[in-house]
């Protein structure tokens, strides 16, 4: 199953906004979404501070990729979904 990891904070209406457009997918694609909030972690905030929200997405048995950072970017993310 991909996993995604959301790189998010708790004030960010982006965060909110790219999680509910990610999750829209849900219905076509199985997936699972950990969200991280990067002030609670000060290597994530020297990462991502500037960024977020930042969603990094994983095939099954692959590597890491970084799909988008401050919105959704549908056509990334349709692309990593193709790549199954």
């Amino acid at each position: 199953m991909i996993a995604f990891t959301l790189y998010s904070r708790s004030y960010c209406h982006l965060c909110d906004d790219m999680l509910t457009q990610l999750n829209s997918y849900s219905q076509q694609y199985p997936f699972t979404v950990d969200v991280l909030d990067v002030d609670a972690d000060e290597e994530l905030l020297s990462l991502y501070d500037e960024l977020v929200p930042v969603l990094i997405g994983r095939h099954p048995g692959g590597d890491a990729q970084r799909i988008c950072h401050y919105h959704l970017d549908e056509a990334a993310l349709r692309q990593f979904f193709a790549k199954v």
